[in-house]
């Protein structure tokens, strides 16, 4: 699992290796960011004000967001399952160790995690392009990846387009036949061979139909 989404395959073995290898409460902060595709310190400092668990939504306030702006973060079972995990460890944030936010993550326990599931080059920003990948390799559009992840512009989800391109394959076929060049393959390979001598015939009666129709158009 190394800086996606450059390099994009196999994540779901990698990202599960290093899940196991983390202690408590950086394994549920991970998943939350692997369901979320939240930024560490949106994830680090969720408040429970933020979360509406019935309604399955958190809110990023414009003052804590990069891009300046609300984030409306909708919340999968995955992402549910650990605030539910997490739900009374303490009356204000969602995640803390030892009674307050964990404002690092990039520990020593973090990169220790790393070593024995085998994984490099790997920052805990990456977990935000893992979630990224995930979505565009399973049907998710930019565009709708751009809301989720509050990304300013378009152009900052571009870099994803490729692991999309086995989808644009699959509805690519969607147009086939509309040109008709299906049904002109499909007459080329059941026209029967035509012999020299029945060819001999057609080609003189070809050229006086030619030449008559000339004529009338001319005339």
């Amino acid at each position: 699992m190394c800086n996606p989404p450059e390099k994009s395959g196999g994540l779901h073995d990698e990202a599960q290796r290093l899940l196991n290898e983390l202690p408590k409460h950086l394994r549920l902060m991970a998943q939350f960011s692997l369901a979320t595709g939240l930024r560490q310190s949106n994830v680090s400092y969720l408040r429970w004000d933020q979360v509406d668990l019935e309604r399955g939504f958190a809110w990023i306030h414009p003052d804590q967001s990069k891009s300046g702006k609300a984030i409306n973060v909708p919340l999968n079972n995955d992402a549910l399952s650990v605030l539910q995990e997490v739900q009374g460890d303490d009356v204000h944030y969602c995640f803390v160790y030892q009674g307050k936010p964990v404002e690092r993550t990039s520990t020593k326990a973090w990169h220790a995690a790393l070593k024995r599931a085998g994984i490099e080059n790997f920052r805990w920003h990456d977990l935000r392009h893992t979630w990224a990948s995930w979505h565009v390799q399973r049907g998710t559009s930019l565009q709708e990846l751009q809301e989720l992840g509050g990304w300013s512009s378009y152009e900052m989800v571009l870099r994803y387009a490729h692991l999309a391109s086995h989808h644009l394959k699959r509805v690519a076929g969607n147009v086939d036949g509309t040109t008709g060049t299906n049904l002109v393959q499909s007459q080329k390979k059941k026209s029967p061979a035509i012999s020299s001598e029945a060819l001999s015939i057609m080609v003189p009666e070809a050229e006086s139909i030619r030449s008559n129709n000339l004529l009338f158009y001319s005339g």
